[in-house]
């Protein structure tokens, strides 16, 4: 029984991985990460399902790190902190690696580790309105963990643009950088997820899931980027200023 999302599978073959934790905006903790990643086991290895559509209930798509998680990391020692990353990591590679096509469902905003989410995705498709941002530079920190999968779906010029500054994300920006697929009005957006979804249908799943594997192996170095990137959090998350601003955050001051 799982406790931060929903796994539906219908007669065509079509899952819906859901997360489930409205009253925090989806944002992810331990728990969810790991059943992420047990999802992505079995969603890749179940036969029977030819594509999966990732999305969420309520107005959000997903806020991110937890803030009980956060604290969490913010009190490990850095052992501590390196691990959560790559348990986080682990996850969002599950994702990427599925071998089936994933669809994100953009209903609401999406923020930090909610952005990776999206990266991960193959087609990622948004409702107009919903707002997109990186803004761990504000609390001293790095969008390192995602930031293999971002890069990789953005490139690296586009992905300098929001690194940095901890802005929104336009959906125009999202769009010419890859990071959506599509825009669509609110009512519109299950027609055109489901639409995606039903081109899997008339394709053949093992060339699928070595075309999926091809793009991922040309030149690439996700494990480097990975090692990389979780050493520079964990620096990061030691560092005075990081320790400051997300002190002052977790306080309740902005």
């Amino acid at each position: 029984m799982t406790e931060t999302i929903l796994i539906q599978t219908d007669n065509d073959g079509i899952a819906t991985l859901t997360l489930n934790r409205p009253d925090k905006h989806h944002a992810m903790n331990a728990r969810m990460i790991a059943e992420l990643t047990e999802a992505a086991a079995q969603l890749g290895e179940d036969g029977n399902v030819r594509a999966v559509i990732l999305a969420s209930t309520g107005p959000s798509f997903c806020a991110g790190g937890d803030l009980e998680w956060m604290r969490a990391q913010q009190a490990a020692d850095r052992a501590g902190k390196m691990a959560e990353a790559g348990r986080l990591s682990a996850m969002l590679a599950a994702l990427n690696a599925l071998p089936k096509p994933l669809i994100a469902k953009v209903q609401g905003n999406a923020y930090g580790g909610g952005i990776g989410l999206i990266a991960v995705s193959d087609i990622a498709i948004a409702a107009e309105g919903v707002k997109l941002a990186l803004t761990e530079t504000r609390l001293g920190l790095i969008p390192a963990t995602i930031g293999p999968f971002v890069v990789a779906r953005m490139g690296q010029g586009m992905a300098r643009q929001i690194f940095f500054a901890g802005n929104p994300i336009t959906q125009d920006f999202a769009l010419r950088a890859g990071l959506l697929h599509q825009v669509c009005a609110a009512d519109q957006l299950e027609g055109a997820v489901r639409r995606q979804a039903d081109a899997v249908l008339k394709t053949a799943p093992a060339a699928v899931a070595a075309a999926k594997a091809l793009c991922q192996r040309l030149g690439q170095d996700q494990a480097g980027d990975i090692a990389a990137s979780i050493t520079a959090l964990a620096d990061c998350w030691e560092g005075a200023e990081a320790q400051e601003r997300i002190r002052e955050f977790l306080s309740g001051g902005r």
